[in-house]
């Protein structure tokens, strides 16, 4: 059973901390426990009772008419609705299925927003900033690996998906590779990428997760891109960091790089020289069509 820190179910939940303290002042209605440094602790069933909580308040209900319900009730209450598909409850059904290992619940949910705003915008409003809390919180050690493995796989499997839907570019000379760094596994990003590539029509070349460094050069000498395109979100020390990038800078005598991810965002300045930062996809697949 994980145990979360108030920081943490603000993290998850979008919930100030300060409301959340009201709520179990005033009403009760989540009881967590103390560490001997009177640091409060919360369990699996209150992370679910609060989004629960979050989900009826959204809907209308008052927080003082949800004090008066009890538990049971306020179960039953949310999976009536379950049934209901609103953009606005989507972030609690995310994390609820996170945590129960519900894939029904999970595809329903983010099937309902492509159907609403396609699969672009939800990745961009919903699904990164999902992922940047579940990232958060496995990063601490609260999120067991499990779960956000279970849920990764799953968005996972609707790009690869979606990938497959669209037709084969013709082959051009110079095609776009796009590789994840040797021992980078995280991939999604990566996917998404050259699912908005691929969407456009240009021809790529999808090399995949944690590729050695002289295999991508080999394959590189051989299909001449015209531009490359990588993620880095796995922690590693800011030197290695840069000198991977100065180096394929030299190596592919100063070919057009496109990075994204987290630790490309906080080590910017020493790699500004040797890549062009994805801030915006549909600026990236611009410059790419130029």
């Amino acid at each position: 059973m994980a145990e979360y820190k108030i920081k943490d179910l603000e993290t998850l939940t979008g919930i100030k901390a300060h409301t959340i303290r009201i709520w179990e002042k005033r009403y009760g209605l989540i009881s967590p426990d103390r560490t001997e440094t009177l640091i409060r602790t919360y369990s699996d069933e209150e992370l679910t009772m609060l989004l629960n909580i979050a989900m009826l308040n959204k809907h209308g209900v008052k927080i003082s008419k949800i004090a008066q319900m009890k538990p049971e009730q306020i179960s039953s209450k949310v999976w009536d609705l379950m049934g209901e598909q609103s953009v606005d409850s989507c972030t609690e059904k995310f994390i609820l299925a996170l945590l129960n290992l519900d894939e029904g619940l999970f595809k329903d949910t983010l099937q309902f927003l492509i159907d609403e705003k396609g699969l672009e915008a939800t990745f961009k409003e919903n699904l990164i900033p999902f992922l940047d809390r579940i990232g958060v919180m496995w990063m601490v050690g609260t999120i067991n690996p499990a779960q956000e493995h279970f849920i990764s796989n799953l968005i996972r499997q609707k790009i690869i998906s979606s990938i497959d839907k669209l037709e084969v570019p013709i082959k051009s000379e110079h095609p776009i590779i796009l590789f994840l760094p040797e021992h980078e596994w995280h991939e999604i990003s990566l996917l998404f990428y050259h699912y908005s590539i691929r969407r456009k029509g240009l021809f790529t070349i999808y090399l995949g997760q944690s590729l050695p460094y002289d295999a991508l050069l080999e394959c590189l000498e051989r299909f001449k891109p015209r531009a490359l395109v990588t993620s880095w979100l796995t922690s590693v020390d800011q030197n290695y960091l840069k000198n991977f990038f100065k180096q394929l800078h030299k190596d592919t005598n100063q070919l057009p790089v496109y990075a994204g991810g987290y630790q490309i965002n906080s080590n910017r300045s020493l790699i500004t020289d040797f890549i062009t930062e994805i801030n915006s996809i549909e600026e990236m697949v611009e410059l790419l069509d130029k």
